[in-house]
């Protein structure tokens, strides 16, 4: 059996491992908060009290945490970095969405510490971390995708190798960007429609049988009670947060700059949400955009 150090038990991280615990795996888990601690340990995850501790004896090593800061902060030059900690050989794998940049240059000390490092961001949301049915979208080198595989299809359905290190982070922050557009837009239609005496309902079933069709009205509507289990039909708790979308954006903006890309419908989405966050909704999830147009 492999031991799996798992440090970051949020929203994503917490199912994420509880379906690692599922496989088989033992899972040494680490969180600051007390309460993803306990969900993990009823997920039969082995609890532990510091980062250092879960990842002692590991084989293999997963974050999750929100920015890059953190991931570079946990790895190398926090107060008890863990590259210093984990043995040689161990396989480190960050699901952050973080800079490219910085997931290269983490990659490159661990190389030189003789540490397997990859970029492996996911997509698929809170119910696809709990289904185990995310996408996971990896940077890094052939053989280490090779080794990573079995342990991603514990927690995703769709495992895709987007290159060397820092790969997987371009293609989640395209992709990323893509879902801010069509959310937007999909908030954009469907307000219009209800101003116009259309139920959101009816409106939607038209749109996903129609050429407006996209993920938002398949799977995440963002109108309350058109869809069940999903955040709009909770108060818009859970889910992605609004901050941590307009942190993506940003990623994404960084890398149409350094690479001389027009994004001008990504600039609009991420003019958008920032505009949603200042006015107080950053908890939120990123599909409450809708309440910044009704």
């Amino acid at each position: 059996m492999q031991t799996i150090g798992f440090i970051g038990l949020g929203n994503m991280g917490g199912p994420m491992a509880a379906n690692l615990a599922r496989a088989g795996y033992l899972v040494k888990a680490f969180d600051l908060s007390p309460d993803a601690l306990a969900q993990a340990e009823a997920a039969s995850c082995v609890v532990t009290q510091s980062a250092v501790e879960a990842v002692q004896g590991a084989d293999v090593v997963i974050s999750m945490l929100p920015a890059g800061n953190n991931v570079e902060g946990l790895y190398v030059s926090g107060p008890t970095p863990l590259f210093e900690e984990v043995k040689e050989g161990t396989l480190v794998i960050d699901c952050s969405t973080i800079e490219a940049d910085m997931a290269r240059s983490i990659a490159a000390l661990a190389t030189e510490r003789g540490i397997d490092f990859m970029d492996a961001p996911v997509s698929g949301g809170v119910g696809g971390a709990t289904a185990g049915t995310l996408s996971f979208i990896v940077g890094g080198t052939a053989g280490q995708f090779e080794k990573a595989k079995q342990i991603l299809e514990g927690m995703g359905k769709n495992i895709f190798h987007a290159g060397d290190h820092g790969a997987g982070q371009v293609a989640k922050a395209c992709n990323n960007m893509l879902l801010a557009v069509l959310m937007a837009g999909t908030c954009e239609a469907l307000n219009m429609g209800i101003k116009n005496g259309l139920n959101p309902k009816v409106l939607s079933d038209i749109m996903k049988q129609s050429s407006g069709n996209n993920w938002a009205l398949q799977v995440y509507n963002p109108v309350p009670g058109v869809m069940e289990n999903v955040p709009a039909s909770n108060d818009y708790q859970g889910g992605f947060q609004v901050d941590l979308m307009f942190k993506d954006l940003g990623l994404a903006m960084d890398l149409s700059q350094s690479s001389a890309s027009p994004t001008p419908m990504g600039s609009a989405a991420r003019g958008l949400f920032n505009l949603h966050k200042a006015q107080g909704n950053g908890a939120l999830d990123f599909s409450s955009l809708i309440r910044l147009y009704s």
